[in-house]
């Protein structure tokens, strides 16, 4: 039982962080403010507590806004599903909570990048940035990073940089090559151009 304990605490942490993610997601460089009570997207009604926790409102009202009935968005639950299903995953990797700590952060970082990218077909320099940063971190967490290692991000992001710089954005998102840059931190040379190889495979399937 108290084994069971810390895989309980951590998924509840995981949806938690998945409702703030769906925030972040709605109002993002929308001009909304983050702050400020949550409100229907339709109806504009300020919502009360028992309308926002996470996952298990969503499941009692059937999806749908307690007050003009309209739908309420799938992601919602998908987000803070998975973001509690990785927060379990990365415990069960990294149960050290520092490292925890770290990884957990990453995964957010990236289903962030993930879902916002498929709502507005965009990456945000924020967010990668911030994987990027991560991504150096990553080079001294278990060892003393090499010249390669070290040299694996820029390799990784310069053609996608220059195939961005050649059609002025329009062929590729800029955001992609700070996003490559991360994976060959990430991953290395070989990680990351198998990564870059089943996401170019499965982004023209």
């Amino acid at each position: 039982m108290l084994e069971f304990l810390p895989i309980v605490f951590v998924a509840v942490l995981g949806v938690i962080f998945g409702s703030f993610l769906n925030a972040l997601l709605f109002r993002f460089k929308t001009g909304r403010s983050m702050g400020g009570r949550s409100r229907c997207m339709q109806c504009g009604h300020t919502l009360i507590a028992a309308d926002l926790v996470p996952l298990l409102s969503y499941l009692f009202l059937g999806g749908r806004c307690r007050y003009c009935a309209s739908r309420v968005s799938l992601q919602y639950p998908l987000v803070e599903a998975l973001s509690a299903t990785l927060s379990v995953g990365v415990y069960v990797l990294y149960p050290e909570p520092v490292l925890y700590a770290f990884w957990f952060f990453v995964w957010m970082n990236i289903l962030f990048i993930v879902v916002y990218d498929l709502r507005h077909t965009i990456i945000p320099w924020e967010a990668s940035i911030t994987l990027a940063l991560c991504g150096v971190c990553s080079l001294f967490i278990y060892a003393t990073p090499t010249m390669l290692s070290a040299l694996a991000g820029p390799l990784m992001a310069l053609p996608l940089f220059l195939i961005s710089l050649v059609s002025w954005g329009r062929w590729m998102g800029w955001g992609d090559s700070a996003f490559a840059l991360s994976l060959g931190w990430f991953l290395g040379l070989d990680g990351a151009f198998t990564a870059l190889a089943l996401a170019v495979w499965s982004g023209a399937f």
